[in-house]
């Protein structure tokens, strides 16, 4: 008993070394990195102003495409808060990186808690009969699990932007969290029933946010339908129907409003995925089978070539964490075809392939709508949503090798090498994004710092200064009269609305408007 504890307090200790981690890699020099502010988060901060200044928090924001209003909302709070500035913008950002860091160590431990429970009261592995190895062995998937994700350069960048994409693995992870615990704690009947109804509508509530945070999100009901169907050989039909219930209602209850506006504007609910889907093309199945290669490569071959989104061209997994990653998931699959042989198959031997079934269905579902998109792949943004499931399949990677090597070499050994491994994951994180990446020059430019340097002298400049910024490139997509590369000069300096700009005397115009204008004395122009 005295083993057990120690090693939940040990455990528990690196959780929060772990957070810390994940806390500084997401929040030094936030200030900073990235450089400047692209127009896109400029978009979501102008529709925020707007939005606190008027006490009009949409579910759905039509500008820019269409985008969920949830993090446009939240972001509304922030600036009010804190002002017009880029790191304003991306605060959010990373509470929601650093809390995803934290709901996967949760998701995990639950994940293979469940597995090993049902091992020990089947007998099938001798050592699952000492409850200390149990929880050690979810602890340590758990604790690796966040640990390759707090380090991530992959998601660590998207911690660090305003895009609402990054809410996506937040909600879902913390809603599979809630579920399986709901359902183990039904099926082991551990709580009431008033407990667990309240557990699994907490799980379902969490999952109807999810809904108003990105696009990539609606493909996963699949998946959750597919966890309650597999969970009927672990828990019972019965008490998945009453989970269920619970879940769908507070999961629908939540996500009506923005149900609603979709039905009266359907045009919405597509936006430009209409015209990016493999379907518009005249060849969808080649064009699926080219981007599920890219896809599939993106985590060791060749990743994202945009700067904004990646170390251009750069693999989505350092190398290592990318080679525990496919030792991971080859373990994973072979144990799925091993299961999928078996003849005669009890419920209690579905139930051993519980996580690993969960696992590799979560990364297919993730993957659906990046593969079927025709746009920039490999996508790191929008395939934000297989984030979780990857770095769990590298920690059961990881911890085959590990044990692999324990067979090999002495403890002394085995311990510096995993202190090594530890200590390279964290220098490379820091070095990758603070020093290679955040240095670059091409980042600059990805963020749109000239205009952000522009509107930083405009803020300068007296109010009774005229000041003509005369839109020189009014291509594009136009906003509000308003071209999108306008937008982080108009959030930076506040002068989105009308009144904003009479008020500092802004005047916004175009090459053909400006020829036609009679100046007065004194007044500045700025040409973008």
């Amino acid at each position: 008993m005295f083993k057990k504890l120690k090693l939940l307090v040990i455990s528990h200790w690196l959780l929060v070394v772990i957070i810390i981690i994940a806390s500084f890699l997401r929040l030094y020099n936030l200030t900073e990195l990235p450089p400047g502010l692209y127009p896109d988060e400029a978009m979501n901060g102008n529709n925020a102003v707007e939005a606190w200044e008027n006490r009009d928090w949409k579910v759905f924001y039509g500008e820019n495409f269409g985008r969920e209003g949830l993090f446009i909302n939240i972001q509304s709070l922030s600036v009010a808060a804190f002002g017009n500035q880029p790191w304003v913008l991306r605060l959010p950002s990373v509470i929601f990186g650093i809390l995803t860091v934290l709901g996967l160590y949760f998701f995990t431990r639950e994940l293979f808690v469940n597995y090993e429970s049902r091992i020990k009261n089947h007998g099938d592995d001798p050592k699952a009969h000492n409850s200390l190895f149990s929880i050690y062995y979810s602890e340590k998937i758990a604790l690796l699990a966040s640990f390759l994700l707090a380090t991530s350069f992959w998601h660590i960048n998207f911690s660090r932007i305003g895009f609402r994409a990054i809410m996506a693995p937040f909600f879902l992870t913390w809603t599979l969290y809630w579920l399986l615990l709901a359902l183990r704690k039904k099926q082991e009947g551990q709580w009431s029933g008033v407990r667990c109804q309240l557990l699994s509508a907490s799980a379902g509530l969490i999952y109807g946010l999810g809904f108003y945070s990105y696009i990539a999100y609606r493909a996963t009901p699949f998946l959750v339908v597919f966890i309650f169907w597999l969970s009927m050989f672990r828990c019972g039909w019965k008490n998945v129907v009453r989970v269920g219930a619970a879940f769908a209602a507070a999961a629908i209850l939540i996500a009506l409003p923005l149900g609603i506006y979709f039905l009266h504007n359907p045009q919405d609910f597509f936006g430009r995925t209409a015209g990016i889907s493999i379907f518009a093309s005249g060849t969808p199945i080649r064009d699926l089978a080219f981007n599920i290669l890219k896809t599939a490569g993106m985590f060791n071959v060749v990743g994202d070539f945009n700067w904004r989104h990646n170390f251009a061209g750069r693999p989505e997994l350092f190398f290592p964490v990318g080679i525990i990653f496919l030792i991971g998931l080859f373990f994973a699959i072979r144990d799925l075809i091993k299961n999928a042989k078996i003849k005669n198959q009890n419920d209690s031997s579905k139930i051993f392939h519980f996580p690993f079934s969960i696992l590799t269905s979560w990364l297919v579902v993730a993957a659906l709508p990046v593969v079927i998109s025709n746009e920039g792949l490999p996508h790191a943004l929008r395939s934000l949503l297989m984030v979780p499931p990857v770095f769990v399949l590298a920690a059961i990677g990881g911890l085959k090798v590990y044990d692999f090597l324990n067979n090999l070499v002495g403890d002394s050994w085995l311990n510096k090498l995993s202190f090594l491994f530890v200590a390279v994951l964290l220098l490379e994180a820091y070095l990758v994004y603070f020093m290679a990446w955040g240095r670059h020059p091409t980042v600059k430019t990805a963020f749109a710092y000239r205009d952000y340097l522009i509107a930083q002298q405009l803020n300068y400049l007296p109010k009774e200064l005229p000041k003509y910024i005369v839109v020189s490139d009014a291509t594009g997509v136009i906003e509000r009269d308003n071209p999108i590369s306008l937008q982080s000069v108009l959030f930076l300096t506040d002068t989105f609305t009308d009144t904003k700009r009479r008020e500092k005397n802004f005047i916004y115009v175009t090459r053909d408007q400006f020829n036609l204008i009679s100046l007065p004395k004194n007044s500045l122009i700025i040409k973008l």
